[in-house]
């Protein structure tokens, strides 16, 4: 869980330099520098483990403790609404990640709910450019994989608004919950159906149909290949219990569209 301490920090950097250290830190750097988060994209809704990507411009990328000119080593900034001095050390916690190997992503667990991310870069020994060089700060929506609307089953391949060739290889992902065939009685599990097509949702408290949109998975599989006409479709999952009665909640992924050529 990703907790916001900042009084500790805000306090050190009002006693190292003043509140003008931190409003100094707010001026945008020089066009030729850049720094980005390259994904997430800025209101997006994500599901655990949230990947996420760094993009610099104009400067290049060293470790912690390698002084090269131009360069410097990310530092990954999570629901921080206040920055910490300039002049100092970046801290290291929960909600400020290092990267001193030179990484260029991370992979990173939220809790449900808003989230703000940001880049820092730091030099060798982990400290801000002067000007600073950081990102936009984007905000975030992560799901809660137990609920439907959030999405605790998901579609790994192929992408939303995919074009794609048939057959079409669909892969089944599932958080919060394990896989297990049909007739298997066992908490906490349920095995997918993957919806094309279906525009309305059956009814939640009967067997799901079978049918051309209604492909059942019983047995435990979670991934299948479809033939599918040329043009636009829609793919969803939805998770059945040992009798192919969806859970209460629900368990379903988002609806994505893809393109067959």
């Amino acid at each position: 869980m990703v907790k916001k301490c900042f009084s500790i920090v805000l306090l050190i950097g009002m006693i190292a330099g003043g509140c003008s250290t931190i409003e100094r830190t707010l001026q945008p750097t020089s066009p030729e520098k850049e720094l980005y988060i390259i994904t997430p994209q800025d209101g997006e809704e994500a599901t655990n483990p949230v990947t996420v990507r760094f993009g610099i411009k104009g400067m290049g990328v060293a470790p912690a403790g390698v002084d090269v000119p131009n360069s410097g080593h990310h530092h990954l900034l999570i629901d921080v609404d206040k920055l910490p001095p300039m002049d100092q050390p970046i801290p290291r916690n929960e909600n400020f990640l290092h990267f001193g190997d030179g990484q260029t992503e991370a992979t990173i667990e939220l809790t449900p709910g808003q989230h703000t991310l940001q880049l820092l870069l730091g030099d060798h020994v982990h400290i801000p450019h002067k000007p600073p060089v950081m990102s936009k700060k984007i905000s975030i929506t992560v799901s809660d994989p137990l609920f439907p609307e959030m999405g605790g089953a998901y579609i790994i391949t192929p992408q939303n608004n995919a074009v794609v060739s048939s057959p079409v290889r669909v892969r089944f992902g599932l958080r919060g919950m394990g896989v297990s065939p049909a007739g298997i009685e066992r908490p906490n599990t349920g095995h997918h159906h993957l919806l094309i097509d279906v525009d309305k949702l059956p009814p939640m408290d009967q067997p799901l149909p079978k049918n051309e949109n209604y492909l059942h998975f019983g047995g435990g599989e979670t991934e299948t290949t479809v033939e599918l006409s040329p043009g636009k479709h829609t793919l969803q999952l939805l998770l059945g219990d040992h009798l192919h009665v969806p859970h209460k909640p629900p368990v379903l992924s988002k609806k994505i569209t893809i393109t067959v050529r």
